[in-house]
This record gives structure tokens, sequence and C-alpha cells, in this order.
């Protein structure tokens, strides 16, 4: 007030809103104060913001009311009561109401003693504290990641929409989304759906707790385009993080059969009735060795069903957890099991 700046104090309960102005109106007797929350008509709080906005009042007691929307360049001050209650990105967005001209602005993020605090709390405040250059949104967008994790996206809770179709499919979809929404010209593929494996595949928090590391195996797995760069792939991960959970093994089973039914190796992959089946394309099918396929099944297991329809070859058997296993072998090595000319 010294400076002629104004000051935002944001006390966010509107219950007791009124008992915080009358006292900073007792120990500054010479601030104009004024309040506004969501609790007062438009018309009101239009009033006490063309108020703020014309200098007639110099200090707004305020809830997060205040978050978005506003420009008051010549308010310099802003005073967050309980900051601990705000969440990362609501922090910055409110750090922002001041600082928005050529004055010098601070940000006072008022908390409890420290040993009241829990860590994710102490840690969201350290974010602010350290990021505060222009354009640190993204950094905090990633800080917040990290101190609240991805949720069950990552996870193995997943639930509805994107259980069904899995991450890949949904990143791939979200991105299709996003082209769109800016007007931009997007290639319409066949949307791959044909590939449902009984298997539990995510990165579970055994494996890294770290979602940074999550995100970047699904992305990197997602990219790889030949079996020759999955078992790369595969040979890195196991290099840098040695035995992968089961959980984790079950998507790079998934990727190989991926992999074979974009090559349009395959027709179909699913789970029926208890029943797991791959159907084979017409073209792989005439190029498979029937006696071969037959006696390469067999060797794997005698409950291995092979039937012939529609041009197609289908390989069944019943989805329990190491027939799984023996059907990803019997997938992995079908271009050993081709006919070849003498």
């Amino acid at each position: 007030l010294e400076r002629n700046g104004q000051v935002f104090y944001l006390y966010n309960n509107v219950e007791r809103i009124y008992s915080v102005a009358r006292k900073l109106s007792e120990a500054i007797p010479y601030a104009r104060i004024g309040v506004a929350h969501g609790q007062m008509d438009r018309k009101q709080i239009e009033d006490i913001m063309y108020k703020f906005y014309s200098g007639e009042i110099n200090v707004l007691i305020c809830t997060t009311i205040i978050e978005t929307g506003l420009d008051i360049p010549n308010a310099n001050t802003i005073i967050v009561d309980n900051a601990q209650n705000f969440g990362l990105a609501q922090l910055y967005q409110i750090k922002g109401r001041v600082g928005r001209s050529d004055r010098i602005a601070y940000a006072y993020l008022m908390i409890p003693e420290k040993k009241q605090l829990n860590e994710n709390s102490l840690k969201r405040l350290e974010a602010i504290k350290e990021f505060t250059a222009l354009g640190s949104g993204y950094k905090i967008a990633m800080r917040d990641l990290t101190i609240r994790g991805a949720g069950d996206l990552l996870g193995d809770k997943q639930s509805g929409f994107i259980d069904n179709v899995g991450l890949d499919l949904y990143l791939a979809m979200l991105n299709k989304a996003i082209q769109k929404a800016r007007g931009e010209e997007v290639e319409e593929e066949e949307t791959k759906t044909n590939i449902n494996v009984p298997l539990s595949s995510y990165i579970p928090e055994s494996f890294s707790d770290n979602d940074y590391d999550k995100l970047a195996l699904y992305h990197e797995l997602y990219d790889v385009s030949t079996k020759e760069e999955l078992f790369d792939y595969y040979l890195k991960v196991t290099d840098e993080y040695g035995r992968l959970p089961k959980q984790v093994e079950a998507l790079f089973d998934k990727k190989r059969l991926e992999l074979l039914y974009n090559l349009n190796l395959i027709d179909k992959v699913s789970n029926v009735r208890g029943i797991f089946t791959v159907t084979l394309s017409k073209d792989y099918s005439d190029r498979m060795d029937g006696l071969k396929l037959f006696e390469y099944c067999n060797s794997l297991s005698k409950d291995f069903r092979i039937s012939y329809k529609n041009s197609r070859l289908t390989v069944s058997i019943d989805n329990q957890k190491e027939n799984i296993n023996k059907m990803l072998k019997l997938v992995d090595n079908l271009d050993k099991l081709e006919k070849h000319e003498d």
C-alpha cells in the first residue's frame, strides 16, 4: 500500500470471510477494504470489482473467485491464507493475479507450522517457490504430475472406456481429437480394436513409482513399429530395470500381437467365453504349412484347436495363464512355419 499498489487477500472460506475483513480493517485502519466471493450476486461482484479496478478499494478480501479472468495492473501483492489447501496448478494460477504490469509484485503463501503439513503440501509449496520464471506453467504441470501421480490411467484400476481400448489406442485417439480441435487435417485410419488379450498389462508401482518413467515406457512402446525394434527395446528395458513384472511382460506380449495385426498377418485376437483365439489373415493362412503348424502346436500343448474357415486359419486354446503364454510363443514363431518352395 505504501507503493500505492493494491492487495488481494485470498481467504477461501465464505462463512468467516467477513470476520477476517473486519479484523483487517481494525488492524489496518487506513486500508480501503472490499469483499468478493461466489455467493454474492452478479451485480454485487461487478460493483466490488469495478471499485477495486478503479482504485476506490485497495485491499480485496476474496475467495478463489479471482482465480481466472482478472487483470488488475496496479495489484502488486497477493496474500494466500492457508496456502497448503490449494493444488499446485491452482496456486500457480492464483499467483498470476499480480505482477501483470511493470511493477514488482509479491505473492505471500501463508501456512501453519510446517510440522502440521503433510509431505505433498510441502512439495507443492516448494515447487511454487522454485518455479517463478515466466512460462513455468509446463514445469508446474509436470511437477504436479509427479506429486499427485498420473492416477489410474497408468495403474491397474482402469475402468470404462480406457480399460476397453488400452492406453496406447487411447493416446492415439486423444491426439486425433486434439488435431481436429485445432482445425488440423487428420488422416483417418482404421481403428484397430481386434486385439483382445486376456492379460493384465500395465506398469505396477513395484516397477517404478516415477510417472515420468511409466509414461516414457508407454510412449516408446507405442512408437515401436517392427518386431526387431520391439526386441531391442525389450533388451534395453530389462537391462535398465532387471527382471520385468508379469504385467510389463504382458505389455510387450500385446505389442507383438499388435505388430502382426498391423502387418495384416492377423485378422483378429479374441477372448470369448474362456477361449483365447487367434485368427490369421487370408494371405498369412495361405502361407502357412498346415503340417508344421499342427506339429508345433502339438509340441506346445495338446489343448490347441486348429480350424479353417472362410479361407482363414484359426488357433484356439482355453484362456488359462499358461495357455496364453503358449499361444504367444506360437505367434512369435509363425514365420518359421511358413511354406518354403524348393
